[in-house]
Formats: structure tokens, sequence, C-alpha cells
């Protein structure tokens, strides 16, 4: 069992940036692809960016070039660097770790609580 804490939301301006974080409980963290979900209302949870046990990363089309996706294993945490920020990033963003082999369309795994993020016009 891994429990998944998000933190690091906000409100912020167009084209500003946040820095959200997902700390996780237990020390088997890197043994997990790890991966930022968001949500927006009405609409359905897609993700966003994944990073695997062994670091090679994926990015959806509407953030690549402007969220970067980490994850530092010692401390049993996930960041997702967003940068240039539109209003459409407005979702509830959610972490999610799951073996490398799962299929990232599935609803498998640990999630978090998600973290609420708002960008203004």
């Amino acid at each position: 069992q891994v429990q998944l804490v998000e933190s690091g939301g906000g409100l912020v301006q167009a084209g500003g940036s946040l820095r959200p974080s997902c700390a996780a409980s237990a020390n088997t963290f890197s043994l997990y692809a790890i991966a930022w979900y968001r949500q927006a209302p009405g609409k359905q949870r897609d993700v966003v960016a994944r990073i695997t046990t062994g670091g090679t990363t994926y990015y959806s089309d509407s953030v690549k070039g402007r969220f970067t996706i980490s994850r530092d294993n010692a401390k049993n945490t996930l960041y997702l660097q967003m940068n240039s920020l539109k209003p459409e990033d407005t979702a509830v963003y959610f972490c999610n770790a799951r073996p490398d082999w799962a299929d990232w369309t599935a609803d498998v795994g640990f999630w978090g609580q998600g973290t609420q993020v708002t960008v203004s016009s």
C-alpha cells in the first residue's frame, strides 16, 4: 500500500509557474512508475506527465515544453514544474503510482487526494 499526498497547488495568473509535489508514504516509491493526472470540471481525468522507474518521461501534447516531471526517490517525492501556465490548465491534479507495465489509461494503482490548480486570465 502506498499513500500519496499532493501539495503545492494554488491560484496563479496566466504565464506564471507552480510546482506541486506528491509525497509517498512507502520506501517502495522507487519501485513504481509515477504520473500526474488532471481533471477539469465536467471532463475526464487524463494523464499529463509520467515517469518510469528508470526515469523515462512522457508528456501529453498539451503540456509538452511547459511542464517537467521529476522524482526524488531518496525523498519519496514526485514533482511537476509547471511554467507558462494557461487558463486551460485549470484542474485538480492527482498523482498516481503503478507498476511500469500497467496501462496508463486504466484506473489502477494508488491515488492521492488531488490539489487544485487555478490559472486566471
